[in-house]
């Protein structure tokens, strides 16, 4: 039977069962540099047995650690990382999946070692019990989480004897104190949970390689043949999760974090039950949608709502959710019952008009497009979305899934919309206003909430009194793209080439040779002295840019549902505008954006919402986790002129509408704009997009924008620690109420150049999976526990960003010094091999290709953007690795990394968490060692401090 495929997918596809019923999809791709592979199971969490919350997400993380096969722990991870590749594996309500990619000549061996999962895994004691401590770890992560959190509310709220009703990760006391209070040995029920449910014909595998399908026919035959068929039905639970006493209520609920959302969901029909008629689609995108005459658009017109998004949830075959979420403005909040009668009045609209036909074949059209001209996504993350889509579409389907509506059913459409109704309702209402007036707490997040009953009657109500507003369905659609021929690029060129240059603007474009894609990319970097030079300007720009969204957006929302997207935002040296998509129509959208930049106007009533948001999120920064706080302040410590989000807080109540419109011209008085072209798009309209933009900023009598002075090119600076000391930041974590703390160990090496480049990349490769095993798998610090590479402005380094709950900051530090001297052990004693062997992986994952265009721009555009314009970085850090000997690599972590280092430059920012907030003050008090400097204040140690010299210098730095 035939796969449908996009007509641009030059792939080839087989599907095979073998004789234990496990079916396979193989997929050979000979231009592929990364192999892959996935494995859907369908067990997930409803097949958690009661009393052991968690078990099927714990174990997922237990088949990581070792197998009959392969006894050494973590060999798994270790043999994938090493060999350039990346893995993970995640836990739904009905399947897990356990998925890697690696480079291709490494794949036969790593698919062995993940076949092993499925064969005989060890689940050892010894690795049970502190397993355990990384799943609590990992829901300790999630406590503060407000997306977790009404998450387990609305599970809460349903029929107990349920699945939905189910808690999904599982923690210490789910997995290890209640088992123990039963008698119950977890590890035993892990495997008799293994044993019973991970049989062969519930799973479904996916392989992508570089090999015919024949070879990978036999490789996977070989590999795969010893998992067991118990021949077990998949797990099923007919009936919805919600009775009548869970819908028609309204629930009100407590969030972590400042603002106002309304959640309002109804059970339906499952949409994969009619995924070629796309029922949730079709009402989801009328319902979601924000051009004028829509609901949103009505919403914000009236300053009541920030955002708007509308569809499918939750679902699986039996049950499923159609759910609008609204962001409220303070406004909003105070006309709660207005904006859920103008949802209905919407709904009632859509009752009312029929379903339309065009709207359909609109809607079908242009998914039509987006699959047939897909961008080629990794390998990871192709063989994840068919590994899941096998478990719910017959065959043909597996890499359409529900993307291709194309039967038109008025009654099936019909009949969702009516189960959207005020009988079937559930509405989840989050505000901290509701601090001190609810009486309720669920179980397992500790989440504040109350309920009350809500009748059809009072919505009817709700309707008749909400503002009657010219609400309508949308115009067609002018955006979607006609023409997707190719242009034939006369320059073969293989790096971004400088196509003019003026004192104005610089132009950088790169021709599409690589994708064969009707699609282009477009980024524009207003430079505007201006925009940066306080607190005040920067937080005013960041207004400004969403302004400009916010205007453009019942307009260009059409171009977005047409796969043309665009994006204005606030940068650290000014804004920039980018357009990606469809080429066709392109230059219609960026010519709109630049009119509006060039004449915006502020209107007071969008500025006063708009800065309620910013002010909103401005706020919320305090609720961030502890690690990413951790690297909030390495950054603030390390990037010059750059200004904390609390100054910017502190000024945001003071700032007016006037203020902004004063501002922008200003602002836009001296500008330098660098762009950069790519895609499907000729030399010669590249040059006409840019003659045009600079029309309009710098000409005419009066012009918006004058030239940069020469002392006025921004560039990004990066702070220079100082060698053979070792800097700590220690501050209190922002949230009084987490208990993690978290620490960034940096490690700062030098300034962008090959050879160095080279043997840091080396380093942080063969060290990553070892302080992964030694600090998570070993002594269990946190869930979150990584190793990375840091860059900053071409400013390189190694960084450990740690999160816990069971050791303070400062015992952190030790135990990533233990490590470090454990590491210099191994690599010392690396034999020849090791090493060829792990330099041979990071020229394979230098040498993989980009996949689309999107990717390739990325790449360059960092380039410029830092003003580095090495074009060829990846084929001259090869040269250099190919040079590279062992003894290098020796010497330069010596010098750099090793603990006590004479040269090494160390800064340690700590944040104390609830749980070690005494830590802090002692940490303080402790006598510190003659090479340890306490920074007390940012601002002061930034202006103490050497600077790296900038790649940005100006004019002079680009050469034509």
């Amino acid at each position: 039977m035939e796969i449908v495929k996009a007509r641009t997918d030059k792939r080839e596809y087989k599907r095979i069962v073998l004789p234990n019923a496990l079916q396979v999809l193989l997929i050979s791709d000979p231009d592929t540099d990364k192999c892959a592979a996935s494995m859907n199971v369908s067990v997930g969490y409803f097949s958690d047995p009661d009393g052991l919350e968690g078990l099927a997400h714990f174990l997922e993380h237990m088949l990581f650690y070792a197998s009959e096969k392969y006894p050494l722990e973590d060999s798994y991870s270790k043999y994938i990382i090493e060999h350039g590749g990346s893995t993970n594996a995640f836990t739904t309500s009905d399947h897990t999946n356990y998925h890697f990619d690696v480079n291709s000549d490494c794949f036969e061996d790593a698919l062995d070692r993940f076949a092993q999962f499925f064969i005989k895994p060890l689940m050892s004691a010894d690795a049970t019990v502190r397993e355990i401590k990384a799943v609590d770890s990992e829901n300790q992560k999630n406590l503060l989480s407000d997306g977790w959190r009404i998450n387990q509310l609305q599970k809460h709220l349903s029929e107990e004897g349920h699945p939905y009703h189910k808690f999904s990760t599982g923690n210490w006391d789910t997995l290890e104190v209640q088992p123990k209070e039963k008698g119950l040995d977890t590890r035993l029920e892990l495997i008799k949970l293994y044993e019973e449910n991970y049989s062969a014909n519930l799973m479904n595998l996916v392989i992508y390689a570089k090999e015919s399908l024949d070879k990978i026919q036999s490789l996977v035959e070989e590999k795969f043949q010893e998992i067991r068929n118990n021949d077990r039905s998949c797990f099923s639970f007919p009936g919805q999760p919600c009775s009548s006493e869970h819908l028609q209520i309204l629930v009100r609920t407590v969030p972590i974090k400042q603002g106002h959302k309304l959640r309002i969901l109804w059970p339906i029909t499952p949409g994969i039950l009619h995924y070629k008629e796309g029922p949730c689609r079709y009402l989801g995108h009328l319902i979601g949608h924000e051009g004028e005459g829509s609901l949103f658009y009505v919403l914000k017109t009236l300053g009541w709502a920030t955002d708007l998004s509308a569809g499918e949830v939750d679902g699986t075959t039996e049950f499923s959710f159609f759910t609008a979420v609204i962001n409220l403005t303070d406004a909003g909040h105070e006309h709660m019952q207005d904006v859920v009668g103008l949802l209905f009045k919407y709904i009632h609209l859509l009752q009312q008009s029929g379903v339309c036909k065009w709207i359909f074949d609109e809607l079908a059209a242009i998914c039509e497009t987006s699959f047939h001209y897909q961008d080629k996504t990794p390998p990871i993350s192709y063989v994840v979305q068919i590994a899941s889509n096998m478990q719910l579409y017959p065959q043909k389907d597996w890499l359409v899934g529900s993307s291709l509506p194309s039967n038109f059913s008025p009654s099936i459409i019909q009949t969702v919309l009516n189960q959207l109704s005020p009988d079937n309702v559930r509405i989840f209402w989050e505000s901290k206003k509701f601090e001190g007036q609810t009486a309720m707490t669920e179980p397992w997040y500790k989440t504040a909430y109350s309920v009350e009953k809500i009748t059809g009657s009072m919505i009817q109500e709700w309707m008749l009194f909400a503002p009657n507003e010219d609400l309508h369905l949308p115009a067609p659609n002018v955006f979607i793209p006609t023409d997707l021929s190719l242009k034939d690029a006369q320059e073969k060129v293989k790096f971004p080439v400088l196509l003019r240059k003026s004192s104005s603007s610089s132009l950088w474009y790169k021709p599409d040779t690589m994708f064969s894609t009707p699609k282009a990319y477009v980024k524009i970097d207003f430079n505007c002295p201006f925009a940066s030079s306080s607190p005040e300007t920067e937080v005013l720009t960041d207004i400004f840019a969403r302004l400009l969204m916010d205007d453009l957006n019942d307009y260009a929302y059409y171009a977005q549902v047409a796969g043309l997207y665009y994006g204005i935002s606030n940068t650290d040296i000014g804004f920039q505008v980018t357009v990606v998509g469809y080429n066709h129509k392109l230059r219609i959208l960026l010519e709109t954006v630049i009119e509006k930049i060039s004449n915006f106007k502020v209107k007071p009533d969008r500025f006063s919402v708009i800065k309620e948001m910013v002010t909103k999120e401005y706020g919320n920064l305090k609720f961030q986790q502890p690690y990413q706080q951790a690297m909030y302040y390495c950054s603030l410590l390390l990037q010059d002129q750059t200004w904390p989000w609390m100054e910017q807080l502190d000024i945001l109540p003071h700032l007016q509408a006037e203020d902004l419109a004063k501002f922008i011209p200003l602002m836009l008085s001296r500008a330098f704009l660098e762009c950069y072209i790519a895609g499907n798009i000729e030399r010669s309209e590249a040059e006409s997009m840019i003659l045009h933009i600079e029309d309009v900023f710098n000409e005419g009598p009066d012009p918006i924008c004058q030239p940069l002075f020469p002392s006025q090119h921004l560039t990004r600076r990066v702070i220079k620690l100082e060698r053979g000391i070792n800097y700590l930041y220690p501050i209190e974590g922002l949230n009084p109420d987490d208990e993690n703390s978290a620490l960034v160990h940096y490690i700062q090496v030098h300034r962008d150049d090959f050879t160095w480049n080279v043997k840091l990349q080396l380093l942080a490769l063969i060290a990553k999976q070892p302080a992964f095993h030694q600090l998570r798998s070993v002594e269990q610090l946190g869930y979150i526990t990584v190793l990375m590479q840091r860059n900053d402005s071409g400013i390189r380094g190694l960084q450990f960003i740690i999160q816990s709950t069971v050791k303070g900051p400062g015992q952190i530090d030790l135990r990533v010094e233990a490590f470090l001297k454990m590491f210099e052990t191994k690599l010392y004693g690396m034999t020849n091999d090791e090493f060829k062997s792990n330099v041979n992986a990071l020229i394979d994952m230098k040498l993989e290709k980009h996949k689309n265009l999107r990717e390739e721009s990325a790449f360059f555009w960092r380039e410029i953007s830092d003003g580095t314009l090495k074009f060829d970085r990846r084929e001259c850090e090869v040269a250099a690795l190919k040079q590279l000997t062992q003894q290098d690599l020796i010497d330069f972590f010596d010098e750099h990394v090793k603990v006590g280092a004479p040269r090494k430059r160390t800064l340690s920012v700590r944040v104390y968490g609830k749980l070690h907030s005494c830590e802090y003050a002692s940490d303080k008090s402790q006598q510190l060692p003659p090479n340890a400097v306490p920074i007390e204040d940012i601002f002061s140690f930034r202006r103490s401090q050497p600077l790296y010299g900038s790649f940005k210098g100006g004019f002079g730095h680009m050469k034509l």
